[in-house]
């Protein structure tokens, strides 16, 4: 099995060396070392690396993309069913926001496109901080 040097695997996936190293650090993807010691990745590593990128692109932190790779065999190359199972897992999490960014879209259409510009009659206002009790953030746009 041909193995490459962490430059190809930076050049090939457009990321730092750096941000390979920590990939591999943090157990997203897998290296052999050399007899020098230098580290060698598989073909199918790239491929976890692009998992990754697009994974972030969507919003996963990477403890969640980890989570989700572990799920991937490490002693052989990944086939067609382990990538099609382990879309199915993200499957539900994409809906899932897409579903919020819709609704926070159609909330902040009619926000900003409806013209009051009055906080009394603003449906998002949120007099007194009462809704910090349900969580941090802007919790009108999410309900």
């Amino acid at each position: 099995m041909r193995e490459y040097s962490i430059g190809f695997v930076a050049k090939r996936t457009g990321l730092p060396v750096s941000t390979i190293r920590y990939y591999d650090d943090c157990g997203l993807i897998q290296s052999n070392k050399n007899r020098s010691g230098h580290r060698r990745f598989a073909r199918a590593q790239i491929r976890r690396v692009a998992f990754i990128m697009a994974a972030q692109r969507f919003g996963f932190k990477l403890d969640e993309i980890k989570a989700q790779l572990d799920q991937l065999p490490n002693g052989r190359t990944p086939t067609a069913r382990d990538w099609h199972q382990l879309s199915e897992s993200f499957r539900h999490h994409l809906d899932r926001r897409i579903q919020d960014l819709r609704q926070l879209r159609d909330k902040l259409d009619s926000c900003i496109g409806c013209g009051c510009l009055s906080l009394d009659a603003c449906a998002i206002y949120n007099v007194d901080d009462h809704h910090g009790t349900r969580g941090a953030g802007a919790q009108n746009l999410f309900t």
